[in-house]
C-alpha cells in the first residue's frame, strides 16, 4: 500500500511539472517597437510618441531614422522614459559612404547593431547586386565592430530569394559575408511572403540571424516576389498567414537576442496593442 501510494504520488508530481512546463509563457518578455510603426508620429513629435510607447511598455527600440534630431537628443529623451535603443536602422549608401558617422551615431544612441532594410534596385534582384551588398557589408562591418564595437545586420526584404543554384541570392549573401563582421535581422513577413518558411531559414544559419521583425499577413493576401505589398496587409500578430509560435520556438533555439514589432498598417495604433497582448498570451 505504501508503495503504492508513493508511486501514485509521484506520478501526480509528474503529470503537474508536465503540465506546468507546458503551460509556460512562451513569449514572457516585452517585444521592441520598430520606429518605422510610428513614423508618421514620429515626424511630428519624437517625445510624444516615446510617451505613448513607453505607456505600452516598450523599453526597447530600433529606430529607423533619426526623424531630423540628433543622436544625443533621442539619446536623452530615451535615458528619461528607462527606455533604449538596441539597433539603429540606416539607408544603404549611408553605410557604405558615412560608415564612421554611422558608427558613431549608433554609439551615442546605445545601439549594438547597426541594420540596413533595402538595397535600392530596378528589376529583378541580380547575382551582381548580391556579390556587391555581400562586399559592402563585409567591409563596412569590419569597420562597425572593430572601431565601435557594434554589429551589422542586413534585414531581408523579400526580392533577395531569387533561386540561385542550390538555394537563392539570400543564401549567397549569408553565405559570402564574414560572420565575424556581418549578421541578420530576419523580417518574418517578407520571407513568408516569398514563399520562404521563416523556421527553415532561421534553423539553416544558427548564430546568424540576431534580429527579428514580428509582423503577420493577412489572410488572403497573395505572395508575390516584389519585396512589397499593401500596408493594409499588415495584421495583427495571430490574426494572420504565418505561424508565430513555431517562429517564436526557432528563434529562441537560434538565440535571436530582439524581437520587435513592426505594423506598417494604418490601424497600427489599435494593431499594436492586440499584438502585444497576443504574444503575452501564448504558452508552450
Amino acid at each position: 500500500m505504501i508503495y503504492r501510494i508513493s508511486f501514485l504520488i509521484l506520478l501526480l508530481i509528474g503529470v503537474e511539472s508536465l503540465y506546468a512546463q507546458k503551460n509556460k509563457p512562451l513569449f514572457p518578455q516585452t517585444p521592441g517597437m520598430v520606429s518605422f510603426t510610428y513614423r508618421n508620429s514620429f515626424t511630428k513629435d519624437v517625445s510624444a510618441t516615446l510617451d505613448t510607447l513607453q505607456k505600452l511598455g516598450i523599453k526597447d527600440m530600433e529606430f529607423s531614422n533619426l526623424f531630423g534630431m540628433k543622436a544625443a537628443e533621442i539619446r536623452k529623451m530615451l535615458d528619461e522614459r528607462g527606455m533604449f535603443c538596441s539597433s539603429f536602422g540606416v539607408s544603404y549608401p549611408d553605410l557604405t559612404t558615412k560608415t564612421r558617422e554611422v558608427g558613431e551615431n549608433a554609439k551615442i544612441l546605445g545601439a549594438k547593431y547597426v541594420r540596413v532594410a533595402y538595397i535600392a534596385h530596378e528589376g529583378i534582384f541580380t547575382q551582381e547586386m548580391a556579390i556587391k551588398a555581400a562586399e559592402d557589408f563585409n567591409t563596412a562591418g569590419k569597420v562597425l565592430k572593430d572601431e565601435f564595437g557594434i554589429t551589422f545586420c542586413y534585414h531581408n526584404h523579400g526580392y533577395e530569394f531569387v533561386p540561385y543554384e542550390n538555394g537563392t541570392l539570400m543564401d549567397y549573401i549569408i553565405q559570402k559575408t564574414n560572420s565575424k563582421y556581418v549578421s541578420f535581422e530576419i523580417d518574418i513577413l517578407w520571407s513568408f511572403i516569398h514563399g520562404q518558411d521563416p523556421v527553415k531559414l532561421i534553423a539553416n544559419y544558427p548564430g546568424r540571424f540576431k534580429l527579428l521583425h514580428l509582423k503577420d499577413l493577412r489572410k488572403g493576401a497573395e505572395l508575390n516576389a516584389s519585396g512589397g505589398t499593401a500596408v493594409e496587409n499588415d495584421v495583427a500578430l495571430g490574426t494572420g498567414q504565418l505561424d508565430i509560435p513555431s517562429i517564436l520556438k526557432a528563434a529562441k533555439r537560434a538565440g535571436i537576442k530582439h524581437y520587435y514589432i513592426e505594423d506598417e498598417s494604418p490601424a497600427y495604433a489599435k494593431q499594436v496593442p492586440q499584438s502585444m497582448f497576443y504574444l503575452k498570451d501564448l504558452k508552450n
